[in-house]
């Protein structure tokens, strides 16, 4: 198993920030390392595989009361959709992951070996393959940095265990803040994860440094030939600490990221895009940077878990509480052009992921434990999905 350190990425990228992203736009034979994957499509497989097959046309929005699924979890952070039906969560502090059934039942699965969890850190996020199960990949934290495992995931519905852990990508920065911590395989085969500056800014602009970035690997770790910045990971930077990525039916990657005392962003991510953190933080209209196309008061959001289905993203905001429906404009990527609509607000605390659930529905993860836990928490939540405008 090849393993990719911070080191890679200095090795190969070494000019500045703003001349990285002139170089992104011009390059169009990068050095080859390893084949790319095919060109996204609208016909490529979602991030996660669904329980059912849901209708497909939208835009949607959520409709009734959210009905509580399983209870009890300790400071759970991601949750990844199987094609048995079943969901897998990750616990941060604990290093479990726990399956959950359509009725609630909950069972470990296994404990990821050489979490350290501390302040923000600890066993993060979880994504699968959606060709592929066979591998559970996790974003942890260990003693000495933030980094990419897999396991086997064996068994079936009801049974699943996992198998030793390997390394898929590790250096990565860590700190008790800013650690990112989303994985997710794109509809071009390429495995995604967000890294936070880690508590130290300069990072994000730093083109030596893996923090404050979104990367992009292969599922065991090497670097794509067509990245671009030849030999790095790094997919674009200037960002301070993201969470939330999801794909439009187009294969258009988005994210959402906490801001620092103004505003938290949405953004459409274009290859080599420099998003400006910290020399900019919400719409700045900067030339020399790429402007989120939402922003919200960081009391409004602070960012998590981002999904698309449907022709609507939705997005978990842990501060603000709540369920953030977001329907882009197709022809347009200029900041302000996406509506915003909030839903539960205040209703059950802090909202960690979203993912799709059985059927037309959403299942929702709250993320109280260790701040304001209220009764049962944490909690799965799911809830109905309805065409715009007949919820």
């Amino acid at each position: 198993m090849r393993r990719i350190r911070s080191a890679t990425a200095k090795a190969t990228a070494t000019a500045s920030a703003a001349a990285l992203v002139l170089l992104a736009t011009a390059a169009c034979s990068p050095v080859a390392d390893v084949e790319p994957a095919p060109s996204p499509s609208a016909a490529a497989p979602t991030p996660t595989a669904r329980p059912t097959t849901p209708a497909e046309t939208g835009p949607v929005e959520t409709t009734g009361d959210p009905r509580v699924v399983a209870t009890d979890l300790e400071l759970p952070w991601s949750l990844v959709a199987l094609a048995s039906g079943s969901f897998l969560v990750s616990e941060r502090d604990t290093a479990l992951v726990k399956e959950v059934r359509a009725d609630g039942t909950v069972r470990e699965v296994g404990r990821v070996a050489d979490v350290q969890p501390g302040g923000e850190g600890g066993l993060l996020g979880l994504a699968v393959q959606s060709d592929d199960e066979s591998w559970l990949y996790a974003f942890t934290t260990t003693g000495s940095d933030n980094r990419i495992v897999r396991m086997p995931l064996t068994g079936a519905a009801g049974s699943y265990a996992l198998g030793a852990a390997e390394t898929v990508f590790d250096g990565l920065p860590k700190a008790g803040n800013h650690n990112g911590g989303r994985i997710k395989f794109g509809p071009d085969g390429m495995l995604y994860a967000t890294a936070g500056d880690a508590g130290s800014p300069d990072r994000s602009q730093d083109p030596d440094s893996l923090g404050g970035k979104i990367l992009r690997m292969t599922p065991d770790g090497s670097i794509p030939s067509d990245n671009p910045f030849p030999g790095s990971a790094v997919y674009s930077l200037g960002h301070r600490n993201p969470q939330g990525i999801a794909w439009d039916a187009d294969g258009q990657l988005w994210a959402a990221e906490f801001g620092q005392n103004t505003w938290d962003e949405f953004n459409r991510i274009v290859p080599g895009g420099n998003y400006g953190w910290p020399v900019i933080e919400g719409i700045g209209e900067d030339a020399d940077y790429i402007d989120p196309v939402s922003q919200w008061s960081t009391s409004e959001a602070s960012p998590s878990g981002l999904l698309h289905t449907r022709d609507t993203f939705f997005l978990a905001a842990l501060r603000g509480e709540r369920l953030w429906s977001i329907y882009t404009d197709p022809a347009s990527s200029e900041p302000g052009s996406a509506e915003t609509v909030a839903s539960f607000t205040g209703d059950f605390g802090r909202l960690r992921d979203v993912v799709e659930g059985p059927g037309d529905t959403l299942w929702i993860l709250t993320n109280n434990t260790g701040r304001s836990p209220r009764e049962g928490d944490d909690k799965i939540l799911e809830v109905q999905l309805a065409p715009r405008g007949e919820g």
